[in-house]
């Protein structure tokens, strides 16, 4: 029963989108303990941000509410399947359980040539080495990188 009640959430700020400009039409929820703790829209077009997925706006917004960057036992509701930079954002923060409505094929058969944002290709560049993907990469100063990392931990403790 909440987990309809949640995923209605979800859907429902979703369709906010159809009114409101600088907006597309994917939202989430983050739950934790029965209530309702982040929600977020996606307002990539709107805030010029490529990260501005409902999902991480979710993420934000709950690691503001409760002060953490731990949302470990926390449920995430999708309006539609995440994409690959979603997914790793629920990873890190420690997301328990993804619930989602629209699967990427649905999504995909609506809008057929979102821009860069084609799910299979993320997914395929992602889990290759950083050698291995098609955007070139190179190491460079890699020794003074490395020298404010360990400063910091030092700081830090």
């Amino acid at each position: 029963m909440y987990d309809e009640q949640f995923m209605r959430r979800a859907i429902e700020l979703s369709a906010q989108s159809i009114d409101q400009s600088g907006t597309r039409p994917y939202a989430a929820v983050i739950v934790k303990d029965g209530k309702i703790i982040g929600e977020g829209l996606n307002r990539s077009t709107g805030k010029f941000d490529p990260t501005s997925h409902g999902e991480v706006e979710a993420i934000r917004d709950a690691c503001r509410n409760l002060k953490t960057l731990d949302l470990a036992g926390c449920d995430l509701y999708s309006s539609a399947e995440p994409c690959s930079l979603c997914v790793a954002t629920m990873l890190i923060a420690g997301i328990a359980r993804l619930y989602y409505g629209a699967s990427v094929a649905q999504s995909d058969r609506i809008f057929p040539r979102l821009p860069r944002a084609e799910t299979q290709v993320l997914r395929t560049q992602i889990a290759l080495p950083v050698e291995k993907r098609a955007m070139p990469a190179e190491q460079k100063l890699d020794g003074e990188a490395v020298a404010v990392l360990e400063a910091w931990k030092k700081k830090s403790g």
